[in-house]
Protein backbone atom coordinates (compact mmCIF):
# COMPACT_ATOMS: atom_id res chain seq x y z
CA UNK A 1 0.00 0.00 0.00
CA UNK A 2 1.30 3.44 -0.92
CA UNK A 3 2.27 6.10 1.62
CA UNK A 4 2.40 9.85 1.09
CA UNK A 5 5.79 11.45 1.76
CA UNK A 6 6.56 15.15 2.10
CA UNK A 7 9.96 16.25 0.84
CA UNK A 8 12.27 19.20 0.45
CA UNK A 9 14.54 18.95 -2.57
CA UNK A 10 16.56 20.92 -5.09
CA UNK A 11 14.97 20.68 -8.55
CA UNK A 12 16.91 20.43 -11.85
CA UNK A 13 16.83 24.24 -12.09
CA UNK A 14 18.60 24.57 -8.72
CA UNK A 15 15.57 25.80 -6.77
CA UNK A 16 14.67 24.42 -3.32
CA UNK A 17 11.08 23.17 -3.46
CA UNK A 18 8.66 21.39 -1.12
CA UNK A 19 6.23 18.74 -2.31
CA UNK A 20 4.53 15.40 -1.79
CA UNK A 21 5.00 12.04 -3.49
CA UNK A 22 3.27 8.66 -3.12
CA UNK A 23 5.35 5.48 -2.86
CA UNK A 24 5.51 2.13 -1.05
CA UNK A 25 8.42 3.28 1.14
CA UNK A 26 10.90 6.14 1.49
CA UNK A 27 13.52 4.40 -0.68
CA UNK A 28 11.06 4.10 -3.61
CA UNK A 29 9.99 7.72 -3.09
CA UNK A 30 13.62 8.87 -3.14
CA UNK A 31 14.38 6.83 -6.28
CA UNK A 32 11.33 8.25 -8.05
CA UNK A 33 12.28 11.84 -7.25
CA UNK A 34 15.92 11.34 -8.25
CA UNK A 35 14.82 9.96 -11.63
CA UNK A 36 12.93 13.23 -12.10
CA UNK A 37 16.14 15.18 -11.46
CA UNK A 38 15.59 16.15 -7.80
CA UNK A 39 18.40 16.32 -5.23
CA UNK A 40 16.70 15.20 -2.00
CA UNK A 41 17.32 17.34 1.09
CA UNK A 42 14.59 16.00 3.43
CA UNK A 43 11.88 13.34 3.11
CA UNK A 44 9.36 12.19 5.73
CA UNK A 45 6.16 10.16 5.85
CA UNK A 46 3.06 12.33 6.05
CA UNK A 47 0.74 12.06 9.03
CA UNK A 48 -1.97 9.41 8.80
CA UNK A 49 -4.73 11.99 8.50
CA UNK A 50 -3.21 13.32 5.27
CA UNK A 51 -2.21 9.94 3.88
CA UNK A 52 -2.77 8.49 0.46
CA UNK A 53 -6.33 7.50 -0.33
CA UNK A 54 -6.39 4.09 -1.96
CA UNK A 55 -9.82 4.81 -3.48
CA UNK A 56 -9.01 8.33 -4.70
CA UNK A 57 -9.93 8.97 -8.32
CA UNK A 58 -6.71 9.15 -10.38
CA UNK A 59 -5.65 12.29 -12.23
CA UNK A 60 -4.97 11.51 -15.89
CA UNK A 61 -2.70 13.41 -18.23
CA UNK A 62 -5.72 14.30 -20.33
CA UNK A 63 -7.20 16.00 -17.23
CA UNK A 64 -4.06 18.12 -16.87
CA UNK A 65 -4.10 18.97 -20.59
CA UNK A 66 -7.74 20.08 -20.43
CA UNK A 67 -7.07 22.07 -17.25
CA UNK A 68 -4.04 23.78 -18.81
CA UNK A 69 -5.93 24.69 -21.98
CA UNK A 70 -8.84 26.17 -20.01
CA UNK A 71 -6.49 28.08 -17.74
CA UNK A 72 -4.68 29.48 -20.78
CA UNK A 73 -7.90 30.88 -22.25
CA UNK A 74 -8.98 32.45 -18.96
CA UNK A 75 -5.60 34.09 -18.29
CA UNK A 76 -5.40 35.36 -21.89
CA UNK A 77 -8.78 37.06 -21.53
CA UNK A 78 -7.54 39.05 -18.53
CA UNK A 79 -8.88 36.93 -15.66
CA UNK A 80 -6.48 36.75 -12.72
CA UNK A 81 -4.79 33.41 -12.08
CA UNK A 82 -6.49 33.01 -8.70
CA UNK A 83 -9.93 33.76 -10.18
CA UNK A 84 -9.26 31.39 -13.09
CA UNK A 85 -8.36 28.58 -10.70
CA UNK A 86 -11.49 29.35 -8.72
CA UNK A 87 -13.60 29.02 -11.85
CA UNK A 88 -12.00 25.68 -12.67
CA UNK A 89 -12.60 24.51 -9.12
CA UNK A 90 -16.33 25.14 -9.44
CA UNK A 91 -16.68 22.95 -12.53
CA UNK A 92 -14.16 20.24 -11.61
CA UNK A 93 -15.78 16.87 -10.87
CA UNK A 94 -12.65 14.87 -9.99
CA UNK A 95 -12.29 15.21 -6.18
CA UNK A 96 -8.57 14.39 -6.28
CA UNK A 97 -7.79 17.08 -8.85
CA UNK A 98 -10.11 19.48 -7.03
CA UNK A 99 -8.06 19.04 -3.86
CA UNK A 100 -4.85 19.74 -5.79
CA UNK A 101 -6.34 22.89 -7.35
CA UNK A 102 -7.56 24.11 -3.97
CA UNK A 103 -4.06 23.76 -2.53
CA UNK A 104 -2.46 25.53 -5.53
CA UNK A 105 -5.03 28.35 -5.38
CA UNK A 106 -4.44 28.79 -1.64
CA UNK A 107 -0.66 28.91 -2.18
CA UNK A 108 -0.99 31.59 -4.87
CA UNK A 109 -3.31 33.71 -2.72
CA UNK A 110 -0.75 33.51 0.10
CA UNK A 111 1.88 35.01 -2.20
CA UNK A 112 3.65 31.90 -3.56
CA UNK A 113 4.67 31.70 -7.22
CA UNK A 114 2.52 29.53 -9.49
CA UNK A 115 5.55 27.46 -10.54
CA UNK A 116 6.51 26.80 -6.91
CA UNK A 117 2.96 25.68 -6.11
CA UNK A 118 2.95 23.32 -9.10
CA UNK A 119 6.36 21.89 -8.14
CA UNK A 120 4.83 20.32 -5.03
CA UNK A 121 2.95 17.89 -7.29
CA UNK A 122 5.64 16.35 -9.55
CA UNK A 123 3.42 13.34 -10.23
CA UNK A 124 0.93 15.56 -12.07
CA UNK A 125 3.03 18.56 -13.17
CA UNK A 126 6.38 17.50 -14.63
CA UNK A 127 9.57 19.48 -14.25
CA UNK A 128 9.18 20.53 -17.90
CA UNK A 129 5.74 21.96 -17.05
CA UNK A 130 7.11 23.77 -13.99
CA UNK A 131 10.15 25.14 -15.84
CA UNK A 132 8.01 26.56 -18.65
CA UNK A 133 5.62 28.19 -16.18
CA UNK A 134 8.57 29.67 -14.30
CA UNK A 135 9.98 31.10 -17.54
CA UNK A 136 6.61 32.66 -18.36
CA UNK A 137 6.44 34.26 -14.90
CA UNK A 138 9.65 36.09 -15.69
CA UNK A 139 8.42 37.31 -19.09
CA UNK A 140 4.74 37.91 -18.17
CA UNK A 141 3.40 35.56 -20.86
CA UNK A 142 1.63 32.94 -18.72
CA UNK A 143 -1.44 32.62 -20.96
CA UNK A 144 0.57 32.00 -24.12
CA UNK A 145 2.90 29.63 -22.28
CA UNK A 146 0.05 27.56 -20.86
CA UNK A 147 -1.33 27.14 -24.38
CA UNK A 148 2.12 26.02 -25.54
CA UNK A 149 2.38 23.59 -22.63
CA UNK A 150 -1.02 22.10 -23.48
CA UNK A 151 0.08 21.58 -27.09
CA UNK A 152 3.38 20.05 -25.96
CA UNK A 153 1.61 17.63 -23.60
CA UNK A 154 -1.00 16.76 -26.21
CA UNK A 155 1.73 15.81 -28.69
CA UNK A 156 3.47 13.70 -26.02
CA UNK A 157 0.27 11.86 -25.13
CA UNK A 158 -0.64 11.20 -28.78
CA UNK A 159 2.87 9.92 -29.53
CA UNK A 160 2.85 7.63 -26.49
CA UNK A 161 -0.62 6.31 -27.35
CA UNK A 162 0.47 5.38 -30.86
CA UNK A 163 3.54 3.54 -29.58
CA UNK A 164 1.52 1.66 -26.94
CA UNK A 165 -1.08 0.73 -29.55
CA UNK A 166 1.62 -0.65 -31.85
CA UNK A 167 3.25 -2.66 -29.05
CA UNK A 168 -0.08 -3.92 -27.69
CA UNK A 169 -0.61 -6.21 -30.70
CA UNK A 170 2.51 -8.38 -30.23
CA UNK A 171 1.92 -8.50 -26.46
CA UNK A 172 -1.66 -9.72 -26.94
CA UNK A 173 -0.50 -12.27 -29.51
CA UNK A 174 2.19 -13.55 -27.12
CA UNK A 175 -0.34 -13.91 -24.30
CA UNK A 176 -2.74 -15.68 -26.65
CA UNK A 177 -0.01 -18.04 -27.88
CA UNK A 178 1.02 -18.83 -24.30
CA UNK A 179 -2.59 -19.49 -23.31
CA UNK A 180 -3.23 -21.81 -26.25
CA UNK A 181 0.04 -23.67 -25.57
CA UNK A 182 -0.80 -24.18 -21.90
CA UNK A 183 -4.31 -25.40 -22.83
CA UNK A 184 -2.99 -27.92 -25.36
CA UNK A 185 -0.33 -29.25 -23.00
CA UNK A 186 -2.43 -29.45 -19.84
CA UNK A 187 -5.80 -30.49 -21.25
CA UNK A 188 -5.53 -31.95 -24.77
CA UNK A 189 -2.22 -33.82 -24.44
CA UNK A 190 -3.27 -35.84 -21.32
CA UNK A 191 -6.30 -37.17 -23.27
CA UNK A 192 -3.92 -38.97 -25.66
CA UNK A 193 -1.49 -40.34 -23.08
CA UNK A 194 -3.28 -43.74 -22.65
CA UNK A 195 -3.12 -44.23 -26.41
CA UNK A 196 0.53 -43.20 -26.63
CA UNK A 197 1.52 -45.44 -23.73
CA UNK A 198 1.04 -48.45 -26.00
CA UNK A 199 3.81 -47.21 -28.30
CA UNK A 200 6.44 -46.81 -25.57
CA UNK A 201 9.93 -46.10 -26.96
CA UNK A 202 8.70 -46.04 -30.56
CA UNK A 203 7.08 -42.62 -30.09
CA UNK A 204 8.61 -39.70 -32.02
CA UNK A 205 11.09 -37.56 -30.08
CA UNK A 206 8.86 -34.49 -30.34
CA UNK A 207 5.93 -36.42 -28.83
CA UNK A 208 8.07 -37.67 -25.94
CA UNK A 209 9.23 -34.12 -25.30
CA UNK A 210 5.68 -32.76 -25.30
CA UNK A 211 4.48 -35.57 -23.00
CA UNK A 212 7.29 -34.83 -20.56
CA UNK A 213 6.47 -31.11 -20.64
CA UNK A 214 2.77 -31.83 -20.15
CA UNK A 215 3.47 -34.13 -17.20
CA UNK A 216 5.77 -31.60 -15.55
CA UNK A 217 3.22 -28.80 -15.93
CA UNK A 218 0.48 -30.96 -14.39
CA UNK A 219 2.58 -32.62 -11.70
CA UNK A 220 4.64 -29.59 -10.70
CA UNK A 221 2.28 -26.73 -11.57
CA UNK A 222 3.20 -24.90 -8.36
CA UNK A 223 6.85 -24.82 -9.40
CA UNK A 224 5.89 -23.35 -12.78
CA UNK A 225 3.83 -20.64 -11.06
CA UNK A 226 6.65 -19.93 -8.62
CA UNK A 227 9.11 -19.80 -11.53
CA UNK A 228 7.02 -17.32 -13.49
CA UNK A 229 6.44 -15.25 -10.35
CA UNK A 230 10.15 -15.29 -9.50
CA UNK A 231 11.07 -14.27 -13.05
CA UNK A 232 8.58 -11.37 -13.01
CA UNK A 233 9.73 -10.23 -9.56
CA UNK A 234 13.38 -10.53 -10.56
CA UNK A 235 12.78 -8.46 -13.69
CA UNK A 236 10.87 -5.84 -11.69
CA UNK A 237 13.73 -5.29 -9.24
CA UNK A 238 16.46 -5.73 -11.87
CA UNK A 239 15.08 -2.97 -14.11
CA UNK A 240 15.06 -0.62 -11.11
CA UNK A 241 18.84 -0.94 -10.69
CA UNK A 242 21.30 1.18 -12.67
CA UNK A 243 22.87 -1.89 -14.29
CA UNK A 244 19.45 -3.38 -15.09
CA UNK A 245 18.19 -0.14 -16.62
CA UNK A 246 21.36 0.19 -18.68
CA UNK A 247 21.05 -3.34 -20.08
CA UNK A 248 17.29 -3.26 -20.70
CA UNK A 249 17.35 0.18 -22.34
CA UNK A 250 20.25 -0.92 -24.55
CA UNK A 251 18.24 -3.96 -25.66
CA UNK A 252 15.16 -1.80 -26.38
CA UNK A 253 16.93 0.49 -28.84
CA UNK A 254 18.77 -2.40 -30.55
CA UNK A 255 15.87 -4.80 -31.14
CA UNK A 256 15.64 -5.81 -34.83
CA UNK A 257 12.17 -4.41 -35.59
CA UNK A 258 11.12 -2.26 -32.63
CA UNK A 259 14.56 -0.76 -31.89
CA UNK A 260 14.57 1.92 -34.65
CA UNK A 261 11.11 3.05 -33.61
CA UNK A 262 12.14 3.33 -29.94
CA UNK A 263 15.17 5.41 -30.95
CA UNK A 264 13.03 7.83 -32.94
CA UNK A 265 10.49 8.18 -30.14
CA UNK A 266 13.24 8.94 -27.61
CA UNK A 267 15.02 11.41 -29.90
CA UNK A 268 11.76 13.17 -30.75
CA UNK A 269 10.84 13.53 -27.06
CA UNK A 270 14.21 15.02 -26.10
CA UNK A 271 14.48 17.31 -29.12
CA UNK A 272 10.91 18.59 -28.71
CA UNK A 273 11.55 19.38 -25.04
CA UNK A 274 14.82 21.15 -25.83
CA UNK A 275 13.25 23.22 -28.61
CA UNK A 276 10.22 24.16 -26.51
CA UNK A 277 12.41 25.14 -23.55
CA UNK A 278 14.79 27.32 -25.57
CA UNK A 279 11.92 28.97 -27.49
CA UNK A 280 10.25 29.78 -24.16
CA UNK A 281 13.33 31.50 -22.75
CA UNK A 282 14.58 28.75 -20.44
CA UNK A 283 18.34 28.75 -19.91
CA UNK A 284 20.15 26.38 -22.31
CA UNK A 285 21.79 24.37 -19.52
CA UNK A 286 18.47 23.92 -17.74
CA UNK A 287 16.81 22.99 -21.04
CA UNK A 288 19.47 20.36 -21.74
CA UNK A 289 19.10 18.88 -18.25
CA UNK A 290 15.33 18.67 -18.64
CA UNK A 291 15.82 17.00 -22.04
CA UNK A 292 17.91 14.37 -20.27
CA UNK A 293 15.22 13.89 -17.62
CA UNK A 294 12.42 13.29 -20.14
CA UNK A 295 14.43 11.03 -22.47
CA UNK A 296 13.08 7.86 -20.87
CA UNK A 297 16.15 5.86 -21.83
CA UNK A 298 19.28 5.38 -19.72
CA UNK A 299 21.73 5.88 -22.59
CA UNK A 300 20.07 9.02 -23.97
CA UNK A 301 19.88 10.46 -20.47
CA UNK A 302 23.64 9.93 -20.12
CA UNK A 303 24.18 11.47 -23.56
CA UNK A 304 22.32 14.70 -22.73
CA UNK A 305 23.88 14.85 -19.25
CA UNK A 306 27.34 14.69 -20.85
CA UNK A 307 26.28 17.49 -23.22
CA UNK A 308 25.36 19.63 -20.19
CA UNK A 309 28.85 19.15 -18.75
CA UNK A 310 30.57 20.00 -22.05
CA UNK A 311 28.38 23.06 -22.72
CA UNK A 312 29.20 24.26 -19.18
CA UNK A 313 32.88 24.30 -20.15
CA UNK A 314 32.22 26.43 -23.24
CA UNK A 315 31.46 23.92 -26.02
CA UNK A 316 28.55 24.29 -28.40
CA UNK A 317 25.82 21.65 -28.35
CA UNK A 318 26.81 20.28 -31.76
CA UNK A 319 30.44 19.97 -30.59
CA UNK A 320 29.34 18.14 -27.46
CA UNK A 321 27.27 15.73 -29.58
CA UNK A 322 29.95 15.09 -32.19
CA UNK A 323 31.15 11.50 -32.48
CA UNK A 324 28.31 9.76 -30.62
CA UNK A 325 26.33 6.99 -32.29
CA UNK A 326 22.97 7.53 -30.60
CA UNK A 327 21.99 10.51 -32.76
CA UNK A 328 22.12 10.65 -36.59
CA UNK A 329 24.94 12.77 -38.02
CA UNK A 330 22.42 14.82 -40.02
CA UNK A 331 20.61 15.79 -36.81
CA UNK A 332 23.86 17.00 -35.23
CA UNK A 333 24.60 19.03 -38.38
CA UNK A 334 21.17 20.68 -38.21
CA UNK A 335 21.70 21.53 -34.54
CA UNK A 336 25.04 23.10 -35.48
CA UNK A 337 23.36 25.11 -38.23
CA UNK A 338 20.70 26.31 -35.78
CA UNK A 339 23.37 27.45 -33.31
CA UNK A 340 25.26 29.36 -36.01
CA UNK A 341 22.17 31.19 -37.26
CA UNK A 342 20.68 31.79 -33.80
CA UNK A 343 17.54 29.85 -34.71
CA UNK A 344 18.20 26.70 -32.70
CA UNK A 345 14.66 26.59 -31.26
CA UNK A 346 13.11 26.79 -34.76
CA UNK A 347 15.40 24.05 -36.06
CA UNK A 348 14.71 21.78 -33.09
CA UNK A 349 10.93 22.18 -33.41
CA UNK A 350 11.09 21.35 -37.11
CA UNK A 351 13.28 18.32 -36.38
CA UNK A 352 10.90 17.09 -33.67
CA UNK A 353 7.94 17.43 -36.06
CA UNK A 354 9.92 15.48 -38.67
CA UNK A 355 10.66 12.70 -36.17
CA UNK A 356 6.99 12.60 -35.13
CA UNK A 357 6.07 11.90 -38.77
CA UNK A 358 8.87 9.35 -38.96
CA UNK A 359 7.53 7.62 -35.85
CA UNK A 360 4.07 7.35 -37.45
CA UNK A 361 5.56 5.89 -40.64
CA UNK A 362 7.74 3.50 -38.65
CA UNK A 363 4.78 2.43 -36.51
CA UNK A 364 2.84 1.42 -39.61
CA UNK A 365 5.85 -0.50 -40.90
CA UNK A 366 6.45 -2.20 -37.55
CA UNK A 367 2.81 -3.25 -37.30
CA UNK A 368 2.83 -4.67 -40.82
CA UNK A 369 6.04 -6.62 -40.06
CA UNK A 370 5.12 -7.85 -36.58
CA UNK A 371 1.73 -9.24 -37.64
CA UNK A 372 3.04 -11.97 -39.98
CA UNK A 373 5.95 -12.69 -37.61
CA UNK A 374 3.61 -13.29 -34.67
CA UNK A 375 1.18 -15.33 -36.76
CA UNK A 376 4.08 -17.47 -38.03
CA UNK A 377 5.43 -17.91 -34.49
CA UNK A 378 2.00 -19.01 -33.22
CA UNK A 379 1.67 -21.36 -36.17
CA UNK A 380 5.05 -22.96 -35.45
CA UNK A 381 4.30 -23.43 -31.72
CA UNK A 382 0.80 -24.79 -32.17
CA UNK A 383 1.81 -26.76 -35.26
CA UNK A 384 4.64 -28.46 -33.37
CA UNK A 385 2.27 -29.55 -30.61
CA UNK A 386 -0.34 -30.69 -33.15
CA UNK A 387 2.24 -32.75 -35.07
CA UNK A 388 3.43 -34.30 -31.82
CA UNK A 389 -0.16 -35.46 -31.27
CA UNK A 390 -0.86 -36.59 -34.81
CA UNK A 391 2.36 -38.44 -35.74
CA UNK A 392 1.82 -41.34 -33.28
CA UNK A 393 -1.82 -41.61 -34.47
CA UNK A 394 -0.65 -41.88 -38.07
CA UNK A 395 1.82 -44.59 -37.05
CA UNK A 396 -0.89 -46.53 -35.23
CA UNK A 397 -3.18 -46.38 -38.28
CA UNK A 398 -0.57 -47.96 -40.55
CA UNK A 399 -1.02 -51.69 -41.27
CA UNK A 400 1.55 -53.88 -39.55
Amino acid sequence: MSTTFTYKARDPLGNVVDGIVNAVDSDRATDSLRRDGFDILEIDAQADGDGFDLFAKPIRKTDIIYLTGQLSIMVDTGISLSAALGGLLEQEENPTLKKVLEDIKGSIESGEDFSAALARYPKHFSMTYVALVKASEQTGSLGTMLDRIAGYMRTEVESGSKVRAALAYPVIMMILAAGVTVFLLTYIMPQFEPLFAQRGDSLPVSTKGMMWLSASMLGYWYLWILGVGAAATGYYFFQRTAVGRMIIDRVKINLPVIGPMMRKVTISRSIRTLGTMIHSGVDVLDALQLSANVAGNYHYEKLWSSVVQKVTTGHQICEALAGNTLLPATLIQMIGSGEETGKLDVVLNKVSNYYDREVETTLKGVTSIIEPIMITAMGVIIGTIALSLLLPIFQLSRPV
